[in-house]
């Protein structure tokens, strides 16, 4: 299982650089905006020199911050050119006029990450566009099933037959589309976010995800349990009552 760091928050990501698990760093505007105003272009720079001092050659995504498709191309070349980061792919989210330019920026060597993917047509037809990486939100499927918010949005899906109740169940969406990824040959990865806990992490890989991007504050409990605790404890304690 590839683990990513899914932060833009500097200290985080050198806590979990530092300890080598990491093959990879997800960020978006969201993350970005919990951090203190800076310049964009600075706080990406800073994320690149944490990987070069701690783990030198592992994935980075960077998102554009535009809908418009023209305005997607140029940020994006921007990026490429601007952070010269070769392991980079730029995150563009799902989306009918989005297919194209993933497809442009595909053709054109920019290894894109398509993100926001809800369902496994979204993901195959991004995967067929050209994304290298399509990034399929765990936790937010989840709660299209049980969002309060729209019912009406669900229903009409239902009515149509765009969706069905599995489009709900994460672990059967994942699982089907590494299924198709995998028998029509498609070489693009599957990365899982939207991770709501540790438990979540380990389901995403056995569904089939290549890639796991979990947010750091879950990665305690990846590492920890109570039963480690008790018997190194354990151990310790037997140890010192036999050198007394």
């Amino acid at each position: 299982m590839k683990i990513f760091i899914d932060s833009a928050n500097l200290t985080d990501i050198e806590e979990g650089l530092k300890r080598g698990f990491a093959q990879g760093i997800t960020t978006n505007p969201s993350l970005l905006a919990k951090e203190p105003k800076s310049s964009f272009e600075a706080h990406i720079g800073k994320i690149i020199e944490l990987i070069k001092k701690y783990q030198p050659g592992i994935h980075l995504s960077v998102e554009v911050f535009s809908r418009d498709q023209k305005t997607i191309l140029e940020q994006a070349q921007k990026f490429i050119k601007q952070f010269a980061y070769p392991q980079m792919s730029v995150k563009v989210q799902v989306g009918w006029d989005e297919l194209e330019t993933i497809k442009k920026l595909s053709a054109a060597g920019i290894s894109v990450n398509c993100t926001a993917c809800m369902s496994v047509t979204q993901a195959v037809m991004a995967a067929r566009a050209g994304a290298k990486y399509v990034s399929l939100f765990w936790g937010r499927i989840r709660d299209g099933g049980l969002d309060f918010d729209m019912p009406r949005a669900r229903d009409a899906a239902f009515a149509k037959k765009a969706l069905d109740k599995n489009d709900f169940d994460p672990f059967w969406v994942v699982k089907s589309t590494r299924q198709i990824l995998d028998q029509d040959k498609i070489p693009s990865e599957i990365i899982a976010g939207s991770m709501r806990g540790a438990v979540d992490v380990r389901d995403a890989r056995l569904a089939g995800a290549h890639i796991v991007t979990v947010p750091p504050k879950f990665f305690p409990d990846m590492i920890s349990h109570f039963k480690t605790d008790q018997v190194v404890n354990q151990f310790l304690t037997d140890f010192e009552k036999w050198l007394s």
